[in-house]
């Protein structure tokens, strides 16, 4: 981990984290480019009858249904069968996914806006989960005044970076008013808060409400829907475009599987939860079904179009890219196309765009 505001790290005198995971997310994106990603975006054949596709993930509430796809098999009727490729920290996701070492991701939308910036051919095809962003403070800390020259925790190019940011920036201030640090994994930036060794950390269902519960006296900030409305996007389903133009039929086996996911998670979170909480999630039952009321799967986030776009200027400003991100980093179509094939499953679904 790193603070925001060094080009080197303190003690080795090395590049900044930052600057690698930026230096990353580009020379994936060209390696990929550069290879013409047609050889390792061709989909395996497992069998005559089913094509696997490679995948990397989060480790958020958002990725609930992507987990449910892939543990309970929901494609496989429709010949797809989904593989998740094992990542150490956060920014190898985006990696693998940026240079074309997996066919498909379910990531934070701000990463999702570097790759599209670097040059990757990806498009959004899904939502995956909406809201469950937290600044959490410590005892004592109250307001973006408060937090003048105190720590806050987060990952980069994150969903959970521009939470504090928007926030702060709402108020006047900006991240020159404080000091950030940034971390490898999810776990560890929830242990390093409860541990005390940060003021405040921006986090993601459920690892927010793991913090609420372990540090007394801690206080939320935001919720992110006082800066973006309700149901607003943090992470969505990514695909690779040669994928889409080479089969389109597998990546509509997906969406339709996160549809049903959803459904599945909306009438029987119990079940759900049992099934992926210690595989996935490293928190208690209890926690994480009190913190699925707070981030709900959320797979057609059309509305949620223009909020990602407007999204991008403030990336900008972090330095994460350099041009604002237009509509043709989307693709609704293959969603639009599975949502008429499947009309009562949609119906029954409780958030979706329409």
């Amino acid at each position: 981990m790193c603070f925001r505001h060094c080009n080197l790290d303190e003690d080795s005198g090395k590049p900044s984290r930052r600057d690698f995971v930026k230096g990353a997310t580009a020379t994936g994106a060209s390696l990929a480019l550069s290879l013409g990603v047609a050889a390792s975006l061709l989909p395996s054949v497992a069998s005559a009858a089913t094509t696997t596709l490679k995948a990397t993930h989060g480790t958020g509430l958002c990725n609930l249904a992507f987990f449910l796809v892939e543990r309970r098999g929901l494609a496989k009727p429709d010949g797809v069968d989904l593989k998740f490729v094992v990542t150490p920290t956060l920014a190898d996701i985006s990696t693998l996914f940026g240079s074309g070492q997996v066919d498909m991701s379910v990531i934070p939308y701000s990463n999702f806006l570097t790759l599209v910036d670097a040059g990757a051919p990806v498009k959004i095809v899904a939502g995956a989960g909406a809201e469950g962003l937290m600044l959490i403070a410590r005892e004592g800390i109250n307001s973006a005044a408060d937090l003048r020259g105190k720590t806050i925790g987060t990952f980069q190019a994150d969903t959970q970076e521009l939470v504090p940011y928007d926030y702060l920036k709402k108020s006047g201030m900006s991240f020159k008013d404080v000091k950030v640090r940034y971390f490898n994994t999810s776990p560890e930036m929830a242990q390093a808060y409860i541990a005390g060794a940060v003021d405040a950390i921006c986090h993601v269902e459920p690892y927010a409400t793991k913090c609420m519960q372990e540090r007394k006296g801690s206080t939320i900030l935001t919720d992110g829907k006082d800066l973006y409305g309700d149901l607003y996007s943090d992470c969505v389903l990514a695909v690779r475009t040669p994928l889409i133009e080479k089969n389109p039929k597998a990546v509509k086996a997906i969406i339709k599987a996160m549809l049903m996911a959803q459904r599945e998670v909306e009438t029987d979170i119990d079940s759900a939860l049992r099934q992926t909480v210690g595989t996935f999630y490293k928190t208690s039952f209890d926690a994480a079904k009190l913190a699925a009321s707070k981030q709900p799967v959320m797979i057609d986030q059309r509305r949620n179009t223009q909020f990602i776009l407007d999204r991008s200027q403030s990336m900008r400003e972090l330095g994460y890219i350099r041009k604002p991100t237009t509509r043709d980093a989307f693709d609704w179509s293959l969603m639009e196309q599975v949502i008429a094939e499947n009309k009562a499953l949609f119906d029954s679904l409780k958030f979706k765009s329409a």
